[in-house]
């Protein structure tokens, strides 16, 4: 004797079907019954094998984000050598590099 459709919780078939022409759709149920649940059981995924998973060929310290940092450059230093000859004394850069392009709101002409 096998089973048949599993009848879930729900009004009688009349109040679903006037229920429906009120709704103007087919009403779907909120609750959630075992048969209509995935399974918990997965099969785990088919993932292709990739760079990082032969040991032998894995060069982490070329991938390595913490290697490519390094010291903060000084700009002072940098703005007072460029310009400046071997027997000229330093003297502050003529143009001070500003990101982008600048707006220069106190000039009136």
């Amino acid at each position: 004797m096998s089973k048949g459709k599993v009848v879930f919780r729900d009004i009688s078939p009349v109040l679903q079907a006037f229920r429906d022409i009120l709704l103007g759709r087919k009403h779907g149920k909120a609750l959630r019954f075992q048969p209509l649940l995935s399974a918990r059981t997965q099969p785990p995924p088919e993932i292709p094998d990739g760079v990082a998973h032969k040991h032998a060929h894995n060069y982490y310290y070329t991938r390595d984000g913490r290697r490519e940092v390094k010291p903060p450059l000084d700009i002072t230093q940098k703005l007072l050598s460029d310009g400046s000859e071997k027997g000229e004394p330093k003297g502050a850069a003529v143009s001070i590099p500003r990101p982008g392009k600048v707006y220069l709101w106190d000039q009136h002409y």
